[in-house]
């Protein structure tokens, strides 16, 4: 089925696949040539190349040697063990509720020590206040039609948070757009309770907090929300489902698009005035 979980599993091992073909190629190898060297059946290297088998660690780490592109087995071993990681479906992890969800991100959570986020929706979850995550919550979850344990989940995601902002060796280069400000999530109380919030954590000795303005010319244009962990990982939230990349080549292209965002954004004073401004209108 297109644009399903195993659909796009499938095309991320086919791309290995082709990958793996064009390297053989690059090094002028023939099949025959590449079996021979890695001491394989030929079939293999067909089943290979045609995604029908998918290649262990060992077989690409055997495949650059015989190809002379050990360079390149990073690249693919990352790919490989994401592939069936990639691309996680929420109503597959939502399906108990969210608050098994917002617990199994704290691992994750604790080894970071960096953490870079551009957001185009909604406030990061790290900086949401209880008001604000249990509307957000809610209208996940009704949305999604998970089970009904929002104050739970809320509850684990500010826990979450209170451990990795206020305890421990973690900084937050936080980037949002300005439309994050202006879109309300529960009522103006609400907003004007989060938006408060926001002004607190600036003074937070580990959070950088930018926003880029609606006027001014742009040399990038919004995307998905999305988050880098030290960098090693990137997550991109879409409606259906989360978006893994471990591959080191595509972490960089996350990496560097955090840091064109972070070139739009104003800080310090200009990004007070932008979300008082926007307290003001909710008045």
């Amino acid at each position: 089925m297109p644009g399903s979980p195993s659909s796009s599993v499938q095309e991320a091992r086919r791309a290995i696949a082709d990958r793996l073909r064009e390297i053989r190629k690059d090094a002028g190898l023939s099949g025959h040539a590449l079996a021979t060297s890695a001491g394989w059946y030929k079939s293999k290297v067909s089943r290979l190349e045609n995604a029908v088998t998918p290649p262990s660690a060992e077989d690409i780490r055997a495949w650059c040697r015989a190809c002379r592109a050990d360079d390149q087995a990073a690249d693919l071993l990352a790919a490989a063990r994401s592939a069936d990681t990639m691309y996680v479906e929420w109503r597959r992890v939502q399906r108990s509720g969210l608050r098994r969800l917002q617990q199994s991100y704290l691992p994750l959570y604790e080894r970071t020590k960096v953490f870079r986020t551009y957001c185009s929706n909604v406030v990061p979850g790290v900086l949401q206040t209880h008001a604000y995550a249990t509307a957000l919550l809610r209208s996940i979850s009704e949305f999604h039609q998970t089970p009904d344990d929002v104050a739970a989940a809320v509850e684990a995601r500010l826990d979450r948070s209170a451990r990795v902002v206020r305890m421990g060796d973690h900084r937050f280069a936080l980037v949002l757009e300005e439309s994050v400000l202006r879109h309300r999530v529960g009522d103006a109380e609400i907003m004007a309770g989060q938006l408060g919030y926001l002004l607190s954590a600036m003074t937070f000795p580990s959070i950088s907090l930018g926003v880029i303005p609606f006027a001014g010319e742009r040399r990038m244009w919004m995307t998905e929300t999305f988050t880098v962990y030290d960098e090693e990982q990137a997550e991109a939230e879409l409606l259906t489902a989360r978006v893994n990349v471990t591959a080191p080549s595509e972490v960089t292209q996350y990496l560097r698009a955090f840091r064109e965002f972070s070139r739009l954004a104003v800080y310090g004073a200009e990004a007070r005035a932008l979300i008082t401004a926007a307290v003001d209108a909710l008045e």
